[in-house]
């Protein structure tokens, strides 16, 4: 692969990330719209964007694709139902004190990810990937123990992305209209929501009554969910997997950060014990994709 390429790749793959580690800052920015609602408003303009996108951006072959494989549609209409979830869990935690727990799902989705090919796929672990899952149950359970809490936002987002991204695999759609298409799925129950059921500054007449900064920030919801997952797709193509897993650390460090030091989350011992082991967990995991890599590549070039 050419240097620039790697280059492009780490320079988009880094913003990708950063980006999502930042999205605590836009979501607090809105903290007095109840989670629900600010995800339908997510919902309607991340599908409006993204149409737009698609006219401009061209996906060539997408749609008689999914019309050639109809049963992809219906794969799509639970994915999106499961990113709404994510979604609403995450924008949730983010406002109600429970930045640290968004955070540490994230970290362990890789773990989760593995689980789920276990269970689902019947796929076979290797010795590192059982020892880094064991260390993952082991920081949950010590959370549990110790904290007297079950940390169901953590595994709420880990279990959520994990099964999206195990259901999108068995749609294989490109990503921007893939996101475009299930969203779209979840836009009449966003719309219904909207009318019937929202409050204060996201109902349907004030919304368009008092256009104002917090108004703008809900239309922004679109670009903003889009732009790194545009950034994050480009990367793909042009850094190996392995890298781009690494650098998906990044964002639930930079949010874990934000919790401690911006937001005055308490990183307590025995919260910080659960984090210890699910750091050495991944740090395993990361050895063992890196292993697993160079393994492959060394009998490739065979």
């Amino acid at each position: 692969m050419p240097r620039s390429d790697l280059q492009q790749g780490y320079g988009l793959g880094l913003l990708a990330y950063v980006i999502w580690g930042f999205f605590p800052l836009y979501f607090k920015l809105l903290e007095n719209i109840p989670s629900l609602e600010m995800t339908v408003q997510r919902i309607v303009w991340s599908a409006i964007f993204g149409s737009l996108l698609l006219l401009i951006w061209k996906h060539r072959g997408w749609w008689q694709e999914l019309c050639a494989h109809p049963g992809r549609l219906g794969i799509l209409a639970v994915s999106g139902l499961l990113v709404t979830a994510n979604w609403t869990i995450y924008v949730w935690a983010i406002n109600n004190e429970h930045m640290l727990e968004a955070s540490l799902g994230y970290y362990i989705n890789p773990l989760v990810n593995v689980l789920l090919g276990l269970v689902l796929l019947k796929e076979r672990l290797r010795r590192l990937q059982w020892l880094a899952v064991a260390l993952a149950i082991i920081g949950v359970a010590q959370q549990i123990w110790l904290l007297g809490q079950f940390p169901w936002v953590a595994l709420s987002l880990a279990l959520t992305f994990g099964i999206y991204g195990l259901i999108r695999k068995q749609a294989p759609v490109a990503a921007l209209p893939g996101l475009v298409v299930e969203t779209w799925f979840i836009v009449p129950i966003a719309l219904i929501w909207l009318l019937c059921f929202a409050k204060g500054p996201t109902t349907q007449w004030a919304f368009w009554a008092n256009l104002n900064a917090q108004t703008l920030l809900l239309v922004m919801a679109g670009p903003v969910t889009l732009v790194p997952l545009i950034f994050f797709n480009a990367a793909a193509r042009r850094l190996p997997y392995a890298t781009l897993g690494f650098l998906q650390y990044l964002a639930p460090t930079l949010v874990l950060l934000q919790a401690v030091f911006l937001f005055g989350e308490s990183l307590d011992r025995e919260r910080l014990y659960a984090f210890a082991f699910i750091w050495v967990a991944l740090i395993i995991y990361s050895v063992d994709s890196w292993l697993a890599l160079r393994r492959w590549v060394a009998e490739k070039n065979r």
